[in-house]
C-alpha cells in the first residue's frame, strides 16, 4: 500500500513528526481497460483458416460385382516412392521391369525437378487425359514430405493421382536403390 507522510512542525522544541495516511489505489478503472485492450486486439485480429487438402477417396467397390479391376497402361502412370533424407524415386514399370536398382530414378523433392518428372512423364504416356501419380510414402520418409508430394499435385494440375503402399518388389529394389538391409 501507499503511504502519505506529512510533516508537521510545531509542538515542544520544534520536533517534526509525521503522519502516516494509507492511501486506498483504485483498481477498477485499470481492469476495464485491461478488458478494453483485449477486446479490441480480440476483433482486430484477423483468424486465419486452417488449410485443408480436398482428397477425393474412391467409393466401396460392390461385393457382388464381379468385373476384374481395369488393366493399368504403365506408361498412362508414374510411380513417387517417397524416401529418406527427402529422396523422391520414381519408375514406370511393372515387377519384371523393375528388376534393378539403377532402374529407380532418383530425384529431389524440389518444386521445379517434380514438376520436370511429371511433364516428362505425361508427355510419354498414350493417354495423356487419365495420366495417373501414384504415391507410395516409404517407412523412411517424413510426413512433411508426404504433405509436400500432394501440394505438388495441386500445384502442377495433376487431377489424377492415388496414395498406395509400397510393394514388396519394390521395397527390395529400393532398399538395395538406398542400402538398407
Amino acid at each position: 500500500m501507499a503511504e502519505v507522510q506529512v510533516q508537521e512542525k510545531g509542538g515542544k522544541g520544534g520536533k517534526v513528526r509525521s503522519k502516516k495516511h494509507n492511501a486506498r489505489v483504485d483498481m477498477t478503472p485499470m481492469v476495464d481497460l485491461g478488458f478494453l485492450l483485449i477486446t479490441f486486439f480480440m476483433f482486430t485480429t484477423t483468424f486465419s483458416k486452417p488449410n485443408i487438402m480436398d482428397m477425393k477417396l474412391p467409393a466401396k467397390p460392390d461385393k457382388t460385382d464381379n468385373t476384374p479391376p481395369p488393366e493399368i497402361d504403365l506408361s498412362n502412370s508414374i510411380t513417387f516412392l517417397l524416401g529418406k533424407d527427402d529422396k523422391l524415386y520414381y519408375h514406370q514399370l511393372d515387377q519384371s521391369g523393375l528388376t534393378d536398382p539403377g532402374k529407380l530414378s532418383e530425384s529431389t523433392l524440389d518444386s521445379e525437378d517434380i514438376a520436370k518428372v511429371i511433364a516428362t512423364a505425361k508427355a510419354r504416356a498414350k493417354k495423356k487425359d487419365i495420366f495417373t501419380v501414384i504415391i507410395k510414402p516409404t517407412d523412411d520418409s517424413k510426413y512433411e514430405n508426404f504433405v509436400d508430394i500432394l501440394d505438388e499435385m495441386a500445384i502442377t494440375k495433376t487431377d489424377h493421382y492415388g496414395i498406395g503402399e509400397v510393394k514388396p518388389w519394390e521395397k527390395a529394389i529400393y532398399d538395395q536403390r538406398v542400402g538398407n538391409k
